[in-house]
């Protein structure tokens, strides 16, 4: 049966993930957004006559097992068959820097190596377009196959039998076969040589973009493999950075909860920002703030969507994908995401947040200025406005708008971080206006949003619910840690919303119904409540039990059944990466207090 047991390789252009038999099974071209070529994920299991996956099948197959190189997104996959025979499977995109930029073609390269007996193998690379409702044609040449998509023409590049590939005959491996699917290029020089090269410089990429992280001492590989993934979830051609790199996996079983994430959310940006400059991956975080920068300067009177592109632009428009069935075939499939066109507040917060560090951060090159401040401003202005206006907010309702609080809160923390910024330049009469916004917005969050019956704050102004949104009061400056009133907050959020080990971001029926399964960067936000809260016992056994829900190769996606703890909904999952980076930071021991 499908299930998220999958490896995500990649190099800022493309993103591919691949099931413990080495299929690739989701791939899309010619950037994460676009047709998924490779789309058996969300088909019925591969039959004879599918297509959408590009599968290296070893005869009389027995068992495997897979892993990545230390410290690279290069992935490795062992094969061994009846008969003593056994191949390994190396799946990787090339990135490195290569003169004086970074070389990170829309390319995918697979190497096929005996390593003992005498292992037969069938390769099958049937590739779709329009979004699986065709197969690519084909044509031929004496080392290549070029496949046909509808606005995309994709070359393979081989030195393995071409009639063997365009017929699917098993063949003997007698040593190594390399395959490089990319542009429809003419590749110069041998392709095994030009695999061998691509692999050694990506790989002495990898493993030096990740020895100048600033990781904790404790669960490095953890943190390491989610930084590395947090990167792959970058587009290097304008730094957005996408929620994640599939669509519609259901949340939960049959739930209709399917939604496209190869955005990029504003939202979201506040998080990522935030651990990549924990991890000290100044170069990463800088090409995001770009994007963002570039957003805000685009905004027309000020005014922000929740989405954008990852080409920055403005909507993504929601359709329904017919030709494909789903996940377990668990429909509809989604294109597009009708939250960009939604009102939330929050992202008013969340787009300063984020931009805050450019005017306090001394190493980064572009710095922020008086002019940039102003143009912030403008954002600065609507969350004055708005704080206290329905919206979808955080968890995007859509079939109702009401005053939710944390949408409330973001806008009294632009306020907040407008006003530090006003001083930091030295403009006092600037400082002054933002801290009065401040000062009222706070006044009237605690009026109104604080439930004495309950001892909390509750989701929503005059309202009675709770929201997992409650558990950042203490991150984004808005309560002090020793405030009682945070202290009650999280006491009613693990009274109300905890099951087991795993926290829901709300219980109350939805459009959909009542949440089934756990948003897992939920339970992240719970740990670190808990250890601003001092119990850090609670904390990192929580978290250890957290990191046990990974799949085998240390990646999570959106949500998690608390019962089964099977994983659900879009992966890899940006959200819940960062919050197993920002609690890992929080929770370890010091280098200095190590030995």
């Amino acid at each position: 049966m499908t299930s998220l047991d999958l490896a995500l390789v990649g190099n800022g252009t493309i993103g591919c993930l691949v099931n413990p038999r080495a299929e690739i099974v989701w791939g899309c071209f010619p950037r994460f957004d676009g047709d998924p070529v490779f789309c058996s994920l969300l088909r019925e299991p591969s039959r004879e006559e599918d297509f959408g996956f590009f599968a290296v099948d070893l005869i009389d197959h027995a068992r495997d097992e897979q892993q990545y190189l230390v410290n690279t997104p290069v992935l490795v996959t062992r094969m061994h068959d009846r008969f003593g025979g056994c191949i390994e499977i190396t799946d990787f995109s090339p990135r490195f820097r290569q003169h004086g930029r970074i070389f990170c073609p829309m390319m995918l390269v697979r190497q096929i190596r005996r390593i003992a007996g005498n292992p037969r193998v069938r390769v099958r690379l049937r590739p779709a377009h329009a979004y699986g409702r065709h197969p690519s044609g084909s044509t031929s040449g004496s080392h290549h196959i070029r496949y046909l998509g509808t606005d995309l023409v994709l070359r393979l590049t081989t030195d393995a039998s071409i009639t063997a590939l365009l017929e699917e005959t098993p063949f003997f491996l007698e040593d190594t076969v390399t395959l490089i699917l990319g542009p429809d290029e003419t590749m110069q020089g041998s392709v095994a040589e030009v695999g061998r090269h691509f692999l050694e410089e990506t790989a002495a990429y990898w493993r030096q973009w990740v020895r100048y992280l600033g990781i904790p001492f404790e669960w490095q590989d953890a943190v390491i493999r989610a930084a590395i993934t947090l990167k792959l979830n970058v587009f290097e051609d304008t730094g957005a950075v996408v929620a994640a790199m599939t669509t519609s996996i259901p949340e939960a079983a049959g739930s209709g909860r399917n939604w496209d994430y190869r955005h990029c959310w504003l939202r979201d940006a506040y998080f990522v920002v935030n651990e990549l400059n924990r991890l000290g991956a100044t170069r990463t975080m800088e090409r995001h703030l770009a994007y963002i920068l570039n957003v805000v300067a685009g905004a027309a009177d000020g005014r922000l969507h929740p989405m954008y592109s990852i080409s920055g632009r403005e909507t993504v428009d929601e359709r329904e994908v017919d030709s494909l069935p789903g996940y377990r075939g668990m429909g509809p499939v989604r294109a597009g995401n009708q939250a960009g066109r939604q009102v939330q507040h929050d992202v008013y917060g969340s787009a300063i947040l984020a931009v805050t560090h450019v005017f306090f951060d001394q190493r980064l090159v572009q710095r922020g200025d008086e002019a940039l401040f102003h143009r912030l401003e403008a954002l600065g202005e609507h969350a004055a406005a708005l704080f206290d206006q329905p919206d979808a907010g955080i968890w995007e309702l859509r079939g109702v708008r009401r005053v939710h609080t944390f949408s409330s809160v973001m806008c009294w923390a632009a306020c907040d971080r407008l006003a530090r910024i006003a001083a930091h330049l030295g403009l006092a009469g600037r400082a002054a206006y933002w801290r009065s916004h401040v000062t009222r917005i706070h006044h009237a969050v605690c009026e109104r949003s604080w439930n004495p019956k309950r001892g909390s704050f509750v989701a929503t102004m005059g309202g009675d619910t709770l929201d997992a949104s409650l558990l950042r009061l203490n991150e984004v400056g808005f309560l002090a840690a020793d405030d009682p009133r945070f202290a009650g907050t999280v006491r009613a959020v693990e009274r109300e919303l905890r099951r087991g080990d795993f926290v829901f971001r709300y219980l109350e029926k939805d459009d959909f119904g009542q949440p089934e399964n756990a948003f897992l960067v939920c339970t992240f936000w719970y740990i670190n409540a808990l250890a601003a809260l001092g119990r850090r016992d609670e904390a990192r056994a929580l978290f250890e039990s957290m990191l046990a829900c990974r799949n085998q190769h240390g990646l999570l996606a959106e949500h998690i059944d608390p019962r089964t703890r099977e994983q659900w909904g879009n992966f890899v999952q940006t959200y819940s990466m960062v919050g197993l980076i920002g609690s890992a930071i929080r929770l370890s021991v010091r280098w200095d207090q190590a030995f």
